[in-house]
């Protein structure tokens, strides 16, 4: 893939820069379901409000502004509007037919602004990120407490949605494949499993970020995994990355980082949310805040890639940013 050589090479040399939250700054637009619908949907049969990876077809221009300020405030790195883009999580609106074309287009769009930022400026190349969520399903547990052995979703129908979702990325100028918010790590196994089908069938290497989230104090994933747990049971691909977003903010996140980056010999990611939602939920956390609480990460070499997650804007990434760029990034480890 053309833009690898120049990802890493950013790598090497500085901290990059994750964009923020897609959904806190498209609830500014104050969408209603007639947006979300738009013309091409308006008789659609079920009800669509929510689906924010559907307004990539039908309100393509909110999504590009979302990118723009991002990239204005810093971005290295733009995640594709496709968080929920599989079949599996598209089923809740009937909408499984349009997965290959919502992840294509949303990928054209971030592909476009990318390519006029690094137009302007080619010392500060932008990449694109296809966001590949966990879906609605966890292959790891039972959702009936009376049934343990039961399953609402197996590998093999992850691997499939996951494989034409990745495809789709691919085909619309992804550089990078983001399979994130990881709460069961046999959801991203399955990912991974597809996304190494389509390295082998088009004989290219893909640069694969993963990212897990610790659900609560407990320290572990929803499916019960420690951060240990989860490095070890991921790193049998060449990953580009691996690290932890969405669930805890910046503060809670730090004892979970320090595992990944003295175990791992990938580069290390985080993308925190504006502190913990408060009893609206809603996040309080400012710019300046989160900032500070990064600033703990980067004095301790345990971040590569950086960005923010729930609740977070372009001025939380524009200070990510501002403060970062004073640091080195992390030195990558040799484990013989």
């Amino acid at each position: 893939m053309k833009n690898s050589e120049q990802l890493y090479k950013a790598l090497s040399e500085r901290i990059l820069i994750l964009d923020g939250a897609m959904g806190t700054m498209l609830q500014r637009y104050k969408f209603e379901e007639e947006d979300y619908r738009g013309e091409r949907f308006k008789n659609w049969e079920h009800p669509v409000k929510g689906n924010n990876d559907l307004l990539s077809l039908t309100q393509p221009h909110a999504i590009e502004e979302v990118h723009i300020k991002y990239l204005e405030a810093g971005a290295d790195i733009i995640e594709t509007n496709t968080f929920s883009g599989t079949t599996i999580a598209m089923a809740d609106y009937h909408m499984e037919d349009l997965v290959y074309e919502l992840n294509y287009e949303s990928a054209k769009i971030a592909r476009k602004v990318c390519n006029e930022f690094t137009a302007k400026n080619p010392d500060k190349p932008r990449f694109v990120a296809g966001s590949i969520g966990p879906t609605n399903r966890t292959a790891s547990l039972s959702p009936d407490v009376n049934d343990p052995g039961y399953r609402a979703i197996t590998f093999e129908e992850l691997r499939v949605a996951y494989k034409q979702q990745c495809e789709a990325l691919l085909d619309g100028g992804s550089d990078i494949l983001l399979v994130e918010t990881i709460f069961d790590t046999l959801n991203a196994k399955a990912a991974l499993f597809a996304i190494d089908e389509i390295q082998d069938e088009r004989r290219i290497s893909i640069p694969i970020m993963v990212s897990g989230t610790i659900t609560d104090a407990s320290g572990r994933t929803l499916s019960g995994q420690t951060a240990e747990a989860f490095l070890i049971s991921v790193s049998h691909l060449n990953l580009l990355s691996v690290g932890f977003n969405c669930a805890l903010g910046a503060n809670q996140l730090t004892p979970y980082l320090e595992t990944l980056a003295h175990n791992s010999g990938f580069y290390v990611s985080a993308y925190p949310n504006a502190g913990l939602p408060n009893a609206f939920g809603k996040y309080d956390e400012t710019p300046e805040d989160m900032a500070a609480q990064i600033k703990e990460y980067v004095e301790k070499g345990l971040i590569n890639i950086i960005g923010g997650c729930c609740g977070t804007t372009p001025d939380h990434i524009k200070a990510i940013a501002d403060l970062v760029s004073q640091y080195p990034p992390r030195k990558l480890k040799e484990f013989v």
